[in-house]
């Protein structure tokens, strides 16, 4: 296994309630997919999915914002 590069994160207002970290690319976008539909109905709920090793850029956020 790689370094965990791709973070995801679900917050509901301004708090941090669950992370996850997954080398590849290909797999934190599907998680992230999953996150949505799974968890996204939260109230407040927002999901970002960045890259730790590119100084933690955000790659997709959700509900809008998408990079």
């Amino acid at each position: 296994m790689g370094t965990l590069r791709f973070r995801l994160t679900l917050s509901t207002g301004d708090r941090p309630v669950m992370h996850g970290w997954w080398a590849g690319l290909p797999t934190a976008e599907k998680k992230y997919t999953r996150w949505i539909g799974e968890r996204g109905s939260r109230p407040g709920a927002r999901i970002t999915l960045t890259d730790e090793a590119d100084g933690g850029r955000v790659l997709k956020s959700w509900p809008g914002g998408d990079h």
